[in-house]
């Protein structure tokens, strides 16, 4: 019973720190390297900053709220062939969570800043738009998805982009889990889209009441439109 019951605690702390509805503050650092675009030699990387914060519901809000941020510290290439390095756009999104048992589900509002430090680093565009979560967890897997869209309405041409991550996590002893999070990106305007498959192995931990998540995940990109890569 006390070695199934660690088990348990384990699978838990692995679904906590991989669940993006988890009411528990957070934070959140990833790192996104790509050798090569395709088409090209270039490389890029994105280091991703993510403090989660969540909020209890209250009089005018009867709903647990999620606060994410996001921010990028980017590299692109030059025409020069060199590289540019600095900050991307800064996004915002609050789920408000609809439901917490079974399936849960979360929906709520998302802004993309243009805060980079260089046209080659962000959009030039402010944008604004939805995002929804559905996660369900057990103990032996984790399996949900992220659905970002936003439309620009100040800066540039518009162009409304979707933004997609299945992510499946499962589950293995001692805290380790099997993951595949790659992040699906169409542009509707120029009718382009990428999408990567990953496949990739993390272990979580606890420290005290601190659970501690790390991982790696190589992703290959499985379908792409030539257009992307295009004039826009």
């Amino acid at each position: 019973m006390a070695q199934g019951a660690r088990a348990q605690s384990k699978a838990d702390d692995a679904n906590k720190s991989n669940n993006p509805l988890n009411l528990a503050a957070s934070f959140n650092i990833q790192n996104y390297y790509s050798p090569r675009l395709y088409g090209s030699n270039a490389h890029t990387n994105d280091f991703l900053l993510r403090p989660t914060i969540p909020v209890a519901p209250g009089d005018w809000i009867g709903v647990p709220r999620i606060f994410r941020a996001t921010v990028p510290v980017s590299t692109r290439p030059k025409a020069d062939g060199g590289y540019e390095t600095g900050l991307g756009d800064i996004n915002f999104f609050d789920i408000f969570l609809l439901k917490t048992q079974g399936v849960q589900l979360g929906v709520g509002p998302l802004l993309t800043i243009p805060t980079a430090t260089d046209p080659s680093l962000g959009t030039g565009k402010w944008q604004a738009g939805l995002a929804g979560v559905a996660v369900h967890a057990t103990r032996a897997r984790l399996l949900g998805m992220l659905l970002q869209w936003q439309h620009s309405f100040a800066g540039q041409s518009s162009r409304p982009t979707v933004q997609a991550q299945p992510f499946l996590i499962f589950n293995l002893p001692e805290g380790w889990y099997v993951r595949s999070t790659g992040t699906w990106t169409f542009d509707l305007q120029r009718d382009t889209f990428y999408i990567p498959a990953g496949l990739g192995l993390g272990k979580a931990w606890k420290e005290g009441t601190t659970i501690f998540n790390a991982f790696i995940e190589p992703q290959y990109t499985v379908a792409t439109d030539r257009k992307w890569n295009g004039s826009g």
